[in-house]
């Protein structure tokens, strides 16, 4: 079996990382936080079923800084050849995918669950021994760096001896025989729990030989009920049938009587419809006689109250035109009046323009400024030019001035004003005075600039002061130029406001015409009330005829109708009468067929029977819920009758359980443990001292003693000397672990295996020796060729692995 490849993706600091692998031994190097040990927890994760959980505390922190999600794909190839490609991802929904190489093409296989891919790894990786592959990954095949030591530093013998019994897989021994102790009290305390149950059911069952004694005697009375029940029921069939045809007579006769009852009421109804139909008829005639005698005054109504409707018509239209006149005449008024004002308010508003105008030319002329004024302030920036060159030779002056009286105080002290050192020409001498003459035609320089300088200082407030008063006469022109615009925009209104005035007499004219035109057309109404006085007069004459022809107009409409209604009404009556006679006598014979006193007695006889009868049937209910309960109580007896024979029979079982698990406890579980640890223990010493006394290339003997103890042996003095591990150094522990471990790998036969720094606390010799050790495992040599494992993996920083390594990986270059 050989892991090919493998491809980090987002794994802590890989963020896409592919890394090759040869047969043999591969070692990882690089500087510290590149990631070697995060490959062998990869390999770990994706290829063993390790936990994430395991590595790091949050899985988010398996990640790299920022992902959500991360993958990592194994390729290994089995010893059959085929090629095989595992993959598993970090975060979300985690997904573990197994695929075979079927024509350059990984094709997945299908699982049901994680379990079945679990198993199936295993059946590929030769692991298939019972244990998870997660369990013999962090045990045995590749330790985490930290867990190198592990169980192998443990002081406590107990503790140390449960870790390397798990770790061998033979601490299911040991686990289950103080397991079993639980199981061996639970049997025995079934048995008590079943002889109690028998003890108290069979006291229950003692009572059936009763109970069945009570059920016979019950059903016995029940029979002697249920045939009296059937003597009364017959009887009780005979008295219905008697009662029913009491009963159908009696119907019959009350049928009867409320058939001619209502007869009676229907004749009554019938005559009294009859003679209101009979009135009606008589209104509809004097209604005929009514119409006709009106009909002459409803015409003459109609027609005058047509006429008046014409009337009212040219009221309207005359009307509207007397609201047309006044809205006409109101208009023109309105027009003139506002035509006045508004001539006024032009003739007003133009005279206080012209007064504007007149008085803003009268200020422009006062704002024409002085010459001497214009020429004084356009020699301000030529005086202020030369104010400041003469301010600059003044500064000249005064360096010069300060300069020459440095220099004299420094000759008066003997020193050279040039090179600031004692002078050598004046030594012992009063030095000459050249520097006074010059100070003095410097002042006096100086005085005459100064002069000028305040004249000049003078002259320019003077032009600053004439600029002044120019920039606010041109701050007052700029004034009365808007005041200037204000009137002619306020000109321009007026003008339009004048044009105005002539659509306002235009719009005066339209109003005067339109008004003359409605005048001239309401002439043609005059005398238009006397004609409505006239038709309604008219119209109020022949009012109380047409009022009679319509009242009575409906009722002489209806004359035929009525009659024939009233026709059809006598004969239905007599229809009536004849049906009552018929009625009457079959009352007659009802009553005399109907005996109401045999009908009595026989009701009673019926009432006496079924009372009798449903206390002979709540008696046989209450015999039958009894008979329910004993049967009931019956069969319970006899269950709990099987029970107990069940109960018996299952306590004899888990007495025989209970010797079985005693004869388990103390002939097997109890030795087997033991004995497994130290067959391993021999066989993994024997293989452990080859490998440490090739590492340490000394004469001492390498025993993993009682509790997984590891002990050297050597002779000192002449007398063999022992010493456990608390005993030895850290170099000496290191190659006793190192040693161990590659035994156990071969004793539990996997073919590859990961060392995260095996040769931490090891000296140079012992590094190289353990090197070596790697190659002459199998056979205890130091050369050879072949060996027991396909691959192994190393993350080292020691130069030693270089020369036994098949293959180096280098990371973070």
């Amino acid at each position: 079996m050989q892991i090919e490849s493998i491809h980090l993706k987002n794994i802590k600091s890989h963020r896409d990382t592919t890394l090759s692998f040869s047969a043999g031994i591969n070692v990882l190097s690089g500087p510290n936080g590149v990631g070697k040990s995060t490959v062998f927890e990869a390999v770990g994760y994706a290829l063993f079923g390790v936990d994430a959980r395991d590595f790091v505390s949050n899985v988010e922190r398996f990640l790299s800084i920022g992902a959500k999600r991360g993958e990592v794909s194994v390729t290994f190839r089995v010893d059959d050849g085929d090629a095989w490609r595992v993959t598993r991802t970090v975060g979300g929904g985690v997904k573990w995918l197994l695929a075979r190489e079927t024509g350059g093409v990984f094709e997945v296989e299908e699982h049901a669950n994680i379990r079945e891919t679990e198993t199936r790894l295993a059946e590929l990786l030769g692991l298939a021994n019972g244990r998870p592959l997660a369990e013999q990954f962090k045990l045995v095949i590749g330790p985490f760096q930290n867990d190198f030591l592990g169980p192998f530093v443990i002081k406590q013998a107990t503790r140390r001896q449960e870790a390397f019994d798990e770790i061998l897989g033979i601490d299911a021994w040991r686990k289950t025989f103080k397991g079993t102790s639980g199981l061996l009290s639970a049997v025995q305390h079934k048995i008590g729990l079943l002889a109690a149950e028998v003890e108290g059911r069979q006291e229950q069952v003692s009572v059936l030989p009763e109970r069945e004694k009570a059920l016979a005697d019950l059903r016995a009375e029940a029979g002697a009920q249920r045939r009296t029940l059937e003597e009364k029921g017959k009887r009780l069939e005979d008295a219905g049938r008697r009662l029913t045809e009491h009963e159908t007579r009696e119907e019959a006769l009350r049928k009867a009587t409320i058939e001619v009852q209502e007869l009676d009421i229907r004749i009554q109804n019938g005559k009294e419809k009859v003679a209101t139909q009979q009135e009606l008829v008589t209104r509809a005639r004097n209604a005929v006689t009514i119409v006709e005698k009106n009909r002459a005054g409803k015409d003459s109504f109609e027609k005058a109250d047509a006429a008046l409707k014409s009337l009212r018509e040219k009221e309207r239209t005359c009307r509207a035109l007397e609201r047309d006149i006044a809205q006409l005449e109101k208009d023109a008024l309105e027009i003139g009046q506002k035509l006045k004002h508004e001539d006024r308010e032009v003739q007003k508003a133009g005279q206080e323009l012209d007064a504007e105008q007149q008085r803003l030319a009268a200020a422009r002329q006062e704002l024409q400024p002085d010459a001497r004024l214009v020429e004084a302030a356009a020699g301000l920036k030529a005086l202020r030019e030369e104010t400041e060159a003469l301010r600059t030779r003044r500064g000249l002056l005064t360096g010069r001035r300060a300069a020459l009286t440095e220099g004299r105080e420094k000759l008066a002290e003997g020193i050279c004003p040039f090179f600031a050192e004692p002078c050598r020409n004046i030594a012992g001498q009063q030095p000459r005075d050249v520097f006074s003459h010059k100070i003095a035609e410097l002042d006096e320089q100086a005085a005459t600039l100064d002069a000028r300088i305040d004249k000049l200082a003078r002259d320019i407030a003077a032009a600053e002061k004439a600029r002044q008063s120019l920039d606010a006469l041109k701050v007052r022109g700029a004034e009365l130029d808007k005041q200037h615009k204000l009137v002619e925009s306020r000109r321009q209104k007026n003008a339009k406001r004048a044009a105005g005035l002539a659509v306002l007499r235009e719009r005066q004219a339209k109003v005067a015409g339109s008004l003359d035109e409605r005048r001239k057309e309401r002439k043609a109404f005059n005398g238009l009330e006397e004609a409505l006085a006239q038709a309604e007069k008219e119209r109020a004459a022949f009012q109380t005829a047409r009022d009679a022809f319509y009242a009575h107009c409906k009722d002489a409409g209806e004359l035929d109708e009525r009659q024939q209604t009233l026709t059809r009404w006598n004969q239905a009556l007599d229809g009536l009468i004849k049906d009552r006679e018929a009625k009457q006598q079959e009352r007659a014979r009802c009553q005399k067929a109907y005996d109401p006193s045999r009908h009595q007695r026989t009701r009673q006889e019926k009432e006496q029977l079924v009372g009798e009868i449903a206390g002979l049937q709540q008696g046989i209910k209450g015999l039958e819920k009894e008979d329910q309960r004993l049967t009931a109580e019956i069969a319970r007896l006899k269950q709990l009758q099987k029970e107990i024979a069940e109960r018996l029979a299952e306590k004899k079982h888990y007495e025989e359980r209970e010797q079985l698990v005693k004869y388990l406890r103390n002939r097997v579980f109890r030795n087997v443990s033991t004995r497994l640890s130290e067959r391993f223990r021999e066989e993994i010493s024997q293989r452990a001292d080859r490998i440490y006394r090739t590492i340490a290339e000394g004469d001492e003997e390498l025993l993993w003693g009682d509790n997984y103890q590891i002990v050297l042996r050597d002779m000192a003095d002449g007398q063999l000397r022992e010493r456990t591990d608390d005993q030895l150094s850290g170099g000496q522990m290191m190659s006793a672990v190192v040693a161990l471990r590659l035994a156990l790998l071969q004793t539990i036969g996997a073919r590859v295996a990961f060392f995260d720094e095996p040769t931490s606390n090891l000296d140079a010799a012992r590094r190289e020796n353990l090197a070596h050790a790697f190659r002459a495992i199998d056979v205890g040599r130091e050369e050879v060729t072949e060996h027991w494992y396909d691959q192994l993996f190393l993350v080292s920083h020691d130069v030693a692995f270089t020369e036994i390594t098949d293959q180096m990986i280098p990371l973070g270059e």
